[in-house]
């Protein structure tokens, strides 16, 4: 180096930054790089990808690499920049002090931090072509890695690391929905919602999901037959509950449709009627959602009935209601209750029936009641209150205002909701 001019000295000290900056920059990119993302680009055959992949399934050697080559270059370039100083500018304490100083600013800036923030903003860009040349480094120094190699393995087996079992790059359900959550403008918000909805089935159970007892449209075996009659002509679904004296005691599913076309050209009798009834189905309240969508499958089975532990009648479920957890709501069979079809008002009210469920309302009204409780409004409020209101009563839960509006003896039935951020019109209490 003596013999070289000093422009040329420096233009290799340059040079040794650069490589330094190019080790420092790939290791940053490597380690900052998403491994789902990576695979995904080795399927699609980009370039640099499975290289990648497979430098980042021997992370010992990759680091190795890249730490032998920083830390040589990073020691060589102190010597060289300290040698120039001194040879140029004389051998005195002061020209040593400042040549240690400059050149640690340089590593510093130059080698070390502002290559190590823009391998961890850009890893994906920089990780793919870095490879292709740190792998031929890698069968060049693979002596001097195995060697080096030697040593490290031998320390992390005293203290007992094992590195192969930290490898695992498999995500967890709540790590997924993270991953869905953070997507933002990446996937569509519709799709984004149905992904959330499909973690949140494993928790659910069929009870949260179903249509209410209160709401069930069923048929009294034993009502005069012209009720019976109208009932099959203007009723809202194409299959119906029957059953006898009281609702608990169920005969059967009927099939609307088919039942007026075999009463078409006979008389409406009692026992044309139960030889139309098919076998009900019964599940279990504490069914999961995922296992009654496998049942409904298996058996084929449209209407399912859900009975608690005493056989007393619960709800019912279709595999509607379950896609329709999924996807929101697409059937309008049945009216929500009085001005509550059109959603929120220009003034941020909206009354809803004390009975209606709250996974519905929360999808439906984009609200965030607890569901983990009660599943109906009526349910909440009463929980909350302790006792049935004998009058008009406001009540905050979860940042959104609700008015009772009318109640009984046995259960709150209209409810006023404000929208959060809104102004009530009424006074609190």
């Amino acid at each position: 180096m003596e013999q070289l001019p000093l422009w040329a000295q420096i233009g290799a000290i340059i040079l040794l930054l650069v490589c330094s900056s190019f080790f420092s920059i790939s290791e940053t990119a490597m380690m900052a790089l998403n491994r789902h993302r990576l695979k995904h680009l080795a399927n699609q055959g980009a370039l640099g990808a499975k290289t990648t992949q497979h430098l980042l399934g021997r992370t010992d050697e990759l680091l190795s690499v890249i730490l032998i080559g920083n830390n040589l270059l990073n020691t060589v370039i102190p010597v060289l920049c300290t040698a120039i100083a001194l040879r140029t500018f004389g051998n005195g304490n002061l020209v040593l002090s400042l040549a240690t100083g400059v050149v640690a600013f340089l590593v510093i800036v130059f080698a070390e931090i502002t290559p190590k923030i823009v391998g961890a903003t850009f890893p994906e860009k920089i990780a793919l072509p870095a490879s292709l040349v740190i792998a031929p480094l890698i069968r060049i120094a693979r002596p001097l890695v195995w060697f080096v190699n030697l040593f490290a393995n031998g320390i992390l087996r005293i203290l007992h690391i094992n590195t192969k079992g930290g490898r695992d790059q498999r995500l967890s359900p709540e790590e997924l929905r993270t991953v869905v959550l953070e997507s933002g403008s990446f996937m569509p918000t519709k799709h984004r919602s149905i992904l959330l909805n499909l973690f949140d089935l494993e928790n659910i159970a069929v009870e949260d999901v179903m249509i209410p007892r209160r709401r069930i449209e069923a048929l009294d075996f034993d009502a005069p037959f012209e009720q019976i009659l109208h009932q099959l002509e203007t009723c809202y679904h194409n299959k119906l509950i029957v059953y006898q004296g009281e609702i608990d005691r169920v005969l059967g599913v009927l099939h609307v449709r088919k039942t007026l076309a075999a009463l078409h050209n006979q008389e409406l009798e009692r026992e044309t009627l139960s030889a139309l009834l098919t076998e009900p189905y019964f599940v279990p309240t504490g069914t999961p959602v995922f296992q009654q969508l496998q049942y409904f499958q298996e058996s084929r089975q449209r209407t399912a009935l859900v009975v608690n532990e005493y056989g007393e009648l619960q709800g019912l479920i279709t595999p509607e209601d379950i896609i329709e957890e999924l996807i929101g709501e697409f059937t309008t069979s049945i009216p929500r209750g009085a001005n509550s079809r059109g959603g929120w008002s220009e003034q941020g009210e909206c009354i809803v029936a004390g009975s209606m469920p709250l996974r519905e309302l929360n999808r439906w009204l984009q609200l965030s009641l607890p569901t983990s409780g009660p599943k109906t409004l009526n349910g909440l409020i009463l929980e909350v209150l302790e006792e049935i209101p004998d009058g008009d009563v406001c009540v905050e839960i979860r940042g959104v205002k609700l008015e009772v509006m009318r109640s009984d003896d046995q259960a709150i039935r209209t409810v006023k909701l404000f929208k959060p951020g809104s102004r009530p019109s009424s006074a609190l209490r």
